[in-house]
């Protein structure tokens, strides 16, 4: 009697759980994803290093621009 209950038992069981499956594979809906190419305009980026360079150059320049007035300012 209690094999046929634990056989039973697996029967419903397995027949659950395989049907379950079918059901979920059948709901899926397909998607189609498709690589395409998009032009971008090409916009020159500038790195972290090249921006610090400028902003470097920028303020040498304006100290060079002092030193040049007050060399200007000695000869009154």
């Amino acid at each position: 009697m209690k094999k046929a209950i634990l056989f039973l038992t697996l029967s419903i069981s397995t027949f659950v759980t395989f049907s379950c499956r079918e059901a979920e594979d059948k709901e899926k809906e397909t998607v189609i994803v498709r690589e395409v190419e998009v032009e971008k305009p090409e916009v020159e980026r500038e790195g972290i290093l090249e921006r610090t360079a400028k902003k470097v150059d920028q303020e040498v320049n304006k100290e060079i621009d002092q030193e040049i007035d007050n060399i200007g300012d000695d000869n009154k």
